[in-house]
């Protein structure tokens, strides 16, 4: 009777040692489950957020290369400006500097 009772100990012993291992194997399950989830989430969030990125990026890029070829327009008018006025002076001027040049240069110095 009592190798009975030790044995039905002993079986009641290696059920709640299943039973325990069963509570491990089904909690770590459970969080592997979790972290996959939320590593699953996280990737989602990383790709919004460098897709937001991206797009905010291509529309800054977008605006400066508008804007510096508004700029090298501007620029080139600017420029056209300023040499049309430097020929016009140039030409306005030519015939007294040529003047000027003639006559220090035929006048003869004691």
């Amino acid at each position: 009777m009592e190798s009975s009772r030790g044995q039905g100990g002993i079986q009641q012993l290696l059920a709640a040692e299943q039973e325990a291992q069963h509570i491990v194997n089904t909690a770590r399950n459970a969080k592997m489950a979790r972290l996959k989830q939320a590593k699953e989430e996280a990737e989602k969030e990383i790709a919004e957020y460098r897709a937001q990125v991206e797009k905010e990026f291509q529309r800054k890029l977008s605006e400066s290369s508008g804007d510096s070829g508004a700029n090298v327009k501007r620029l080139e008018k600017e420029t056209e400006a300023k040499i049309d006025h430097l020929k016009n002076e140039a030409a306005r001027i030519s015939d007294d500097v040529v003047q000027m040049l003639l006559k220090h240069v035929t006048t003869v110095k004691n």
